[in-house]
């Protein structure tokens, strides 16, 4: 079969198997063939189309280059738009980052051939300004596209809150406008806007379904509340603390409203001591879990002490609690009496006193309880044990520090694996390290 090299942009070949490799490959496919099959010439160019198909779908980008280089045919299977619907940009300046750049070559390619068949993109850019600078760029030539999912990943410092807001907007407002069925976006720690919402309401509020904005300074409460007045059929929504208000919960709970699944809520302290949180209405949690009763309320607080006053004074809705930061054993107690709807617990910091009547309260309040975490914290033993013998069979997690256990007259460390496994009703140890 007359074979014609095609130019593409990857990296050098790799060096020529050893003959111990080939014996190796021959083996095993000789286990896929049958050995009978070797011994005649195998045209791997005439392979059926589907399965030339089904190899090309599991190879990782730069080997699905190389073996398109092996014959025109291959190289046409290369550019179907099956291959293309799901891509990950990957952008990184080589002097100060790990990550492989995609090959300049081969974003021309896709832009050029096949930025209308992508659909589930995403875009990992290491901690330079330059790296966002590039995905910005591809972003706004990504005019003809029918982009469902879009996730935008600084993997190291948020580097796209370095991009000039303008320049941002204007790349994201290409494909809010011209996709028209987005269903999820992932865009923390971005300068997304207020305007750049208002522009993705209006193209793609019937398919909206997921909202991960996290760390977005430039909305408001205004923007937030635009996307739950206009996408009802938004299921899930990620969001700081300081834009969560009453009446965004009483929009996501209005009858046109799809039930929620998961709320997400960062609460992040930006200027320590200088910022008073607000508190949401009980009144507000409740009409929440009324229209939703199902939903997922996820918090994750990374605060100081003095700056949990706003929290848990009432009864509170939340499913996920987790603390980055040391907790108080009064709020560790309040959480105990008002969230009975509790089914994680991290805490990765307390201080120096035990803990045993905050956890014990929590297993009796918290019925939902399946999940708990301790890190730098202190629980006597009994008390700990006491905790799981409330808690039972429901605990399918339970990580807890060694350090964590303080030893009593009534047990000791190599007596509480063995009692908590008892109720627990599988084997279980302390942790050597945080697991969570």
């Amino acid at each position: 079969m007359k074979r014609a090299r095609q130019k593409v942009g990857v990296e050098n070949e790799a060096p020529q198997t050893s003959q111990k490799s080939k014996k190796q490959k021959t083996c095993l496919y000789g286990s896929v063939f049958g050995e009978s099959d070797l011994h005649t010439s195998m045209d791997w160019g005439s392979l059926p189309h589907h399965v030339i198909l089904r190899i090309f779908q599991f190879l990782p980008l730069v080997d699905r280059a190389r073996a398109s280089s092996v014959c025109r045919r291959w190289n046409e299977i290369f550019h179907i738009p099956d291959l293309w619907r799901r891509f990950e940009f990957e952008l990184s300046q080589p002097a100060t980052s790990y990550l492989k750049s995609t090959h300049p070559d081969l974003i021309q390619q896709i832009i050029k051939r096949h930025a209308d068949h992508l659909q589930y993109v995403s875009f990992k850019v290491d901690s330079s300004t330059e790296s966002a600078e590039a995905a910005c760029n591809i972003l706004s030539q990504l005019v003809n596209c029918s982009i469902k999912t879009l996730g935008l990943i600084s993997t190291a410092k948020p580097s796209f809150m370095n991009v000039a807001k303008a320049h941002f907007a204007s790349a994201l407002t290409v494909v809010f406008v011209n996709s028209k069925s987005l269903s999820s976006i992932k865009i923390d720690d971005t300068p997304l806007d207020d305007p750049s919402l208002k522009v993705l309401v209006a193209n793609n509020s019937d398919t909206l379904k997921l909202l991960k904005m996290s760390s977005c300074p430039y909305v408001s409460p205004a923007g937030i509340l635009c996307v739950a007045d206009q996408c009802h059929g938004l299921k899930e929504l990620a969001l700081n603390y300081y834009i969560l208000s009453d009446e965004l919960l009483l929009a996501l709970s209005s009858e046109k409203h799809v039930d929620l699944e998961h709320l997400r809520i960062d609460v992040v302290s930006e200027n320590p001591g200088q910022v008073e949180f607000h508190t949401i209405k009980k009144q507000s949690w409740d009409a929440l879990v009324k229209h939703s009763p199902k939903v997922n309320i996820v918090m994750y607080f990374f605060l100081y002490e003095e700056e949990f006053d706003a929290f848990f004074r009432e009864e509170t809705p939340v499913t996920h609690l987790y603390f980055g930061r040391a907790v108080s054993k009064a709020m560790l107690g309040r959480i105990g009496m008002n969230c009975p709807r509790l089914i994680e617990l991290v805490v990765c910091a307390n201080g120096l006193q035990p803990l045993d009547d905050e956890l014990i309260r929590i297993a009796e309040r918290c019925k939902n309880l399946t999940a708990m975490g301790l890190g730098e914290c202190e629980v006597t033993c009994r008390g700990f044990i006491e905790f799981v013998k409330m808690c039972g069979g429901r605990l399918t997690q339970l990580s807890i520090m060694e350090e964590v256990l303080i030893p009593d007259n009534d047990y000791s460390l190599d007596r509480l694996h063995l009692e908590v496994s008892k109720h627990l009703g599988r084997m279980w140890f302390p942790d050597m390290m945080p697991t969570w």
